[in-house]
């Protein structure tokens, strides 16, 4: 049952990412994505599953040894973050406002991680992995364990 619901969660969250790729917030020039539907909780930060802060920490630490090691194989990275994308949707157990909060900064993520792994052009690779790096400093100012 949990198998059926994480593969229908993995459909929804792919036919969302597909439908914002004309959305004037990721276009291709713009290195920053603008993430307005994304909100404190009364001014403190959303609480999360461990799974998910503990993959998204996993996604940081990649993403900071694939910058210090000057790596240039942008699919390899997007494939490394990909699994974790998938470890997190696998075991979120989260309900509520909590979780739709999440989903405003998961599927933008799961956007650029998806440019990474399919782009062969360098400037567009790096383009994804600066807005990646901003998703993941905006997921870190608006959740918490």
């Amino acid at each position: 049952m949990k198998t059926k619901f994480s593969l229908i969660l993995l459909l929804i969250l792919s036919l969302m990412l597909f439908n914002c790729k004309d959305d004037k917030n990721t276009s291709e020039s713009q290195s920053v994505i603008i993430l307005d539907d994304l909100v404190l909780n009364d001014g403190g930060k959303w609480i999360v599953n461990k799974e998910t802060h503990e993959g998204v920490k996993q996604m940081d630490a990649i993403i900071s040894a694939f910058s210090s090691d000057s790596n240039t194989d942008y699919k390899k990275l997007g494939e490394d973050l990909s699994k974790q994308t998938s470890s997190i949707i696998k075991n979120c157990n989260m309900k509520g406002e909590p979780h739709d909060q999440l989903h405003v900064v998961l599927v933008p993520m799961l956007d650029e991680i998806s440019i990474l792994k399919e782009q062969s052009n360098p400037t567009k690779s790096k383009i994804a992995l600066d807005r990646l790096e901003h998703l993941i400093t905006a997921y870190f100012q608006h959740f918490q364990l």
